[in-house]
């Protein structure tokens, strides 16, 4: 994997849990995701008249990519409604992973090398470790683990999506105004006095999660194009670092030695992978 794709991967992972952060630390969580999302959308509009349309061929992965994520909003606000961050963050990420690495050599036609399954196994193990515990939140785990499954299915569908899209670009901005604007609509006309006043008093949050979740995504699909779904899946996984770092300091939530052997596990899957 290209030096620059890694590093851009990266920032990616960043920008993601920095996202995320947002919407746990919200009173309201599907509201604060639903601003998120939003804010998105209509960046993603300002930036379509100057982008040509993606193929023709793209077109139903997008769609089905779009309304897949209005799945994925909703268990993202529920699992963050149901536990800590440090524990629903990294299961939902840790997971996806195994699962795409699972169906891609069929579905995408893609062969991975040993040394990249080392990695993909060495990330997803190190997270994995992180989030299984005996404390851990029932309800929160089983929300966590179906929202895993959403995401892998996504990332296959998008994968494929943006690679017969010819244009990374306009594929992400056509997937943001798409996903973003029913999740929207949707939280507000549930309570529209409360989105409304959420606006006033967080929209330049929303603004700046939703301009984290535009260029997390985008970047990831545009790595996508450059290297194989399953590693760049694999990789971006690392801002269950990120995610943990934030929890522990920002959103003070517990956090303990494991996440030292956590992080030199996702480490060493993140260098396997640059070797791979």
């Amino acid at each position: 994997m290209p030096t620059h794709v890694l590093l851009l991967v990266l920032l990616s992972a960043l920008m993601h849990a920095s996202w995320n952060a947002i919407v746990k630390s919200g009173e309201n969580k599907l509201e604060e995701a639903g601003l998120v999302a939003g804010a998105a959308a209509v960046m993603s509009a300002l930036v379509l008249p100057f982008v040509e349309l993606p193929a023709s061929t793209s077109w139903p992965w997008v769609i089905t990519s779009a309304a897949v994520h209005q799945i994925y909003f909703m268990l993202v606000a529920a699992a963050y409604r149901a536990g800590d961050m440090g524990h629903t963050y990294p299961l939902m990420r840790g997971t996806a992973p195994l699962i795409v690495a699972l169906v891609s050599a069929e579905v995408l036609g893609e062969t991975l090398t040993i040394a990249s399954w080392a990695g993909i196994g060495l990330i997803c193990g190190g997270i994995l470790l992180l989030a299984i515990h005996r404390h851990a939140n029932n309800r929160a785990t089983l929300i966590a683990v179906a929202n895993a499954m959403v995401i892998a299915f996504y990332t296959v569908v998008d994968g494929t999506g943006v690679r017969l899209s010819g244009n990374a670009l306009a594929y992400v901005l056509w997937l943001n105004l798409l996903s973003g604007i029913p999740i929207f609509l949707l939280v507000l006309l549930r309570d529209r006095p409360k989105v409304l006043g959420m606006m006033r008093t967080s929209g330049l949050t929303a603004t700046i999660g939703g301009a984290c979740k535009f260029g997390a995504y985008g970047l990831a699909l545009w790595a996508m194009t450059q290297a194989p779904v399953a590693a760049i899946a694999a990789l971006r996984e690392s801002s269950v670092l990120f995610g943990v770092a934030i929890s522990a300091l920002i959103l003070r939530e517990n956090s303990g030695t494991r996440r030292i052997v956590t992080a030199a596990l996702i480490a060493a899957g993140a260098a396997t992978l640059r070797l791979a």
